[in-house]
């Protein structure tokens, strides 16, 4: 994802699967503005590529936030991911040399 200067989409969907675990009604509160102030608005420092309607729905959903309130961005940036990212990820160099790499076999594991 760095490679491509999107790990932003990484760091907000892994930052919302946290925030969905999430006990604390206060934690809640606190986590949702955090992520609005990190990736959701306009010039945050690692802001995702989501529609303006999107932006705005999360915007009055944190004021009384539940887990599922970035899921409809959290969606999008999976999506973007899925069709993007991952199969330029699959055709990269540094994948396809992983690839040739010989596995480790489970005896040489000491399984």
């Amino acid at each position: 994802m760095s490679s491509e200067f999107c790990e932003e989409n990484i760091e907000f969907w892994l930052a919302c699967e946290d925030f969905k675990k999430t006990k604390s009604p206060q934690k809640l509160t606190s986590k949702a503005k955090k992520i609005y102030n990190d990736f959701i608005e306009k010039e945050a420092p690692k802001e995702i590529n989501i529609d303006f309607q999107t932006k705005n729905m999360i915007a009055q959903n944190i004021q009384g936030p539940t887990h599922s309130c970035f899921s409809a961005a959290q969606k999008r940036v999976y999506s973007l991911m899925e069709n993007n990212s991952y199969p330029r990820f699959l055709e990269s160099e540094f994948y396809q040399e992983l690839c040739k790499k010989t596995p480790i076999s489970r005896a040489a594991q000491g399984t």
